[in-house]
């Protein structure tokens, strides 16, 4: 396993993490949680992403009960969770709406997420996307509060325009106050422009670091979409149905041909190239993988033998199929 630091921080995380979007309490209970966090744990693995919406906080139970049987020494773990949606979903008057990154529910969902994870406290804590109806100020201040509480270590944002996350470092920097860290944004082959583009500037100016999320576009990069959408996969999921039109497109799947040649060459799957080729990226801190299988995440971090037989000339081949479709 290499290890990257997170940003200008100290902090080293694994190239490659285990995020629990979609798959905890939907399609992994508390004894597959176990299975494949001490896999992950076995082969190097330290963060463990996590998020306030996923399952309507049953995600982070059954993290945080995982935990408590695994054991481990709480220096030897990373843990994430993200704020914005919030868990109500009854009638409530609109000035409590829930989509927010006020004061008010920031500081409250700190401690709903510490009390599900059983934690003292929480590593990396985002701001999951940005609320257009609350000054950024007030949002910095509360971020930085949950630090200076001990609720949690480094904050940060996810999905933010490069504009808004500038604009928070530089409120926190007038302020002296905790900035924010790190951004967790999608990044694969076929989503780009946002961290090799937008966030550019930001590398350097505010020393960001990245928790990317989505090696895989959400399956299609692995190739198991190429022939429609097969049955138990995420794109059969309802709740996933938004992704359907995306997994199906012919012009991405015909990438994904393209890359299959590849990736035999390398003596490694779709998935591995996929996931080796967002792990090259000097600016990412780390890859969150998602897996519901131990088979699957056994695959998955294979990536990282993969990585060791990018040249730049097969880095070239792979952009020159990838770029014309990227976003």
């Amino acid at each position: 396993m290499h290890y990257n630091r997170l940003g200008r921080s100290g902090l080293q995380l694994s190239a490659l993490s285990l995020g629990s979007w979609v798959t905890y309490h939907n399609q992994v209970d508390v004894k597959s949680a176990v299975e494949l966090m001490a896999a992950a744990h076995d082969a190097g693995v330290n963060f463990f992403d996590n998020a306030e919406a996923y399952a309507l906080g049953a995600s982070e139970t059954v993290m945080g009960e995982a935990l408590r049987q695994l054991d481990w020494p709480r220096l030897n773990y990373v843990v994430s969770s993200k704020f914005y949606w919030g868990l109500d979903r009854g009638d409530r008057p609109a000035i409590n709406r829930r989509n927010t990154l006020n004061r008010k529910y920031l500081l409250q969902a700190v401690d709903g997420s510490l009390k599900r994870f059983g934690l003292d406290f929480i590593d990396l804590v985002f701001c999951h996307r940005p609320d257009p109806h609350t000054p950024i100020e007030e949002t910095v201040w509360a971020m930085h509060q949950m630090i200076a509480d001990g609720k949690a270590l480094y904050w940060g944002t996810s999905e933010w325009s490069a504009a808004e996350i500038r604009a928070a470092w530089e409120i926190a920097e007038r302020h002296h106050l905790h900035k924010p860290v790190m951004e967790q944004p999608q990044y694969n082959l076929l989503h780009r422009a946002r961290v090799e583009q937008e966030y550019a500037r930001l590398y350097e100016d505010c020393g960001l670091g990245l928790t990317t999320w989505s090696p895989l576009a959400s399956g299609l990069l692995s190739g198991k979409y190429r022939q429609g959408i097969p049955e138990g996969s995420r794109g059969a999921m309802e709740n996933m149905a938004f992704l359907r039109e995306g997994l199906t497109s012919p012009a991405r799947n015909a990438v994904v041909e393209q890359l299959a040649p590849i990736a035999q060459e390398l003596g490694g799957s779709l998935a591995q190239l996929a996931i080796a080729w967002a792990t090259m990226n000097p600016r990412v801190s780390t890859v969150i993988l998602g897996a519901s299988r131990a088979s699957q995440l056994q695959e998955n971090l294979g990536a990282l033998a993969l990585r060791e037989r990018l040249t730049p000339e097969l880095m070239a081949r792979i952009e020159a199929i990838t770029a014309p479709v990227a976003a």
